[in-house]
C-alpha cells in the first residue's frame, strides 16, 4: 500500500480571520462565507465576570471570533467590507 502525500494541501490550519461585533454583523458575514463556500467556525467570547456583576452585560455588544482555513484567507479577506469587524490576519 502506498502512503498518501498531504504536503501540498492545508489540513487543520485554522487561523482567526476577524473579530465581529454584534449578532447582525456575524450573521451577515456567515452568509457571505457560506455563499462563497468557505468553511469557518465561530468562537463566542464570554463576558467578563465584572461586566456581569456591574450590569453592563446587556449594554455591551456581543463579540465573536471568526476562524477559517488558511488556504481561504485571500478570498475571505475581501468579504469583510461593510461589516462591523476588526481584521486579525
Amino acid at each position: 500500500m502506498e502512503a498518501i502525500n498531504f504536503n501540498a494541501m492545508f489540513f487543520n490550519h485554522e487561523i482567526p480571520l476577524c473579530k465581529v461585533y454584534g449578532i447582525e454583523s456575524k450573521d451577515k458575514l456567515e452568509k457571505r462565507l457560506v455563499t462563497n463556500r468557505i468553511s469557518f467556525f465561530v468562537e463566542w467570547q464570554e463576558k467578563k465576570l465584572w461586566q456581569r456583576f456591574l450590569g453592563s452585560a446587556g449594554k455591551a455588544r456581543s463579540e465573536f471570533t471568526i476562524c477559517i482555513n488558511e488556504a481561504d484567507s485571500g478570498l475571505a479577506s475581501g468579504l469583510l467590507e461593510g461589516i462591523d469587524c476588526e481584521k486579525i490576519s
